[in-house]
């Protein structure tokens, strides 16, 4: 086996993007409160993900190694050694065939991120990203994302070609310099006047959602776009950046977004395989109706076309 991820992934597109499954070696090095445990042990009980039978043959196999080197499943680990696990990756397919790019300056790149594409290499994505589609496919690299969008959402990505430039747009966005806009489609009929959502968000890891309670200050202006009488077009100017901020402060005030459906409320039966979830086990799912379109700054503005929907 060669241990080797490719530097130009195998794309495949059928019914989305898929990344041809690639060998990848994951590298950490042991913590202090890893030290004195097994092998085995360690990663049983601190990647969960696979179980207790997997990780005896990984390491009986040389899919585990610490320093380079096979070791016996009673080996005892110690601080800040080097521990490789090999895997055969397979990566989520995105919806999106492709990534746009907007504008192309020397030190600055802007594209339409598509929804369902993650900006850059996390949990089970590292090909099927933004990043990672850039570098393959138009050979832009290093880049530096200035800001993030979730996973779901689209719209307007801005990525910095050199760590001097992102630096000045961190400064700048820390210094509250840069403004932000993005649409949303949401449920019912939006109120005519400009709505300051001023209320705190609170984000739990752990279940993956906000809520307005105790946490970080949070404030967001509304401002109703279009309606046709079940749904409406709103701007959201969020001026803090707080995790799913738009999503709960829309939820806040009563319309959220329409296809949210991690904020929607709606009947949970007890005895129903599908809930909470909104749609049948099985189905693909589709990128949320929040859309970035702009971005500007000290002497600058960079901006994304509105999307089909809105």
């Amino acid at each position: 086996i060669v241990w080797q991820t490719p530097a130009n992934p195998d794309y495949i597109f059928r019914d989305g993007r898929h990344v041809r499954p690639y060998h990848f070696e994951f590298i950490s090095h042991v913590k202090n409160r890893w030290a004195g445990k097994t092998i085995v042990d360690l990663f049983a009980e601190e990647f969960k993900g696979r179980p207790y039978d997997y990780y005896v043959s990984a390491v009986k196999c040389g899919r585990i190694q610490v320093d380079g080197e096979m070791v016996p499943v009673s080996y005892i680990v110690k601080s800040s050694q080097k521990i490789s696990h090999f895997v055969h990756r397979h990566e989520p397919p995105v919806m999106a065939w492709d990534v746009p790019i907007l504008d192309k300056e020397d030190d600055v790149v802007t594209v339409w991120k598509p929804a369902t594409v993650p900006v850059h290499p996390c949990g089970q994505y590292r090909k099927n990203t933004v990043v990672g589609v850039l570098q393959a496919e138009h050979g832009l690299a290093p880049l530096f994302p200035v800001h993030r969008l979730d996973r779901l959402v689209s719209g307007l990505l801005i990525l910095a070609r050199n760590a001097t430039r992102a630096d000045l747009f961190r400064q700048e966005i820390e210094a509250g310099k840069v403004q932000k806009q993005y649409v949303a489609k949401v449920i019912g009929v939006f109120p005519e006047d400009e709505q300051i959502v001023d209320v705190n968000v609170n984000y739990n890891a752990r279940e993956g959602r906000s809520t307005v309670e105790k946490g970080k200050t949070a404030c967001t202006k509304f401002t109703r776009i279009g309606t046709n009488g079940i749904h409406s077009i709103v701007l959201c100017k969020p001026i803090t950046g707080r995790t799913h901020q738009i999503r709960v402060h829309l939820q806040y005030t009563g319309h959220p977004i329409a296809n949210d459906i991690l904020y929607l409320s709606f009947d949970i039966d007890p005895m129903c395989t599908n809930c909470p979830n909104l749609v049948p086990k099985g189905y693909d799912e589709e990128g949320l109706w929040l859309h970035c379109v702009q971005y500007s700054g000290s002497g600058w503005v960079y901006q994304c076309p509105y999307p089909d929907w809105a």
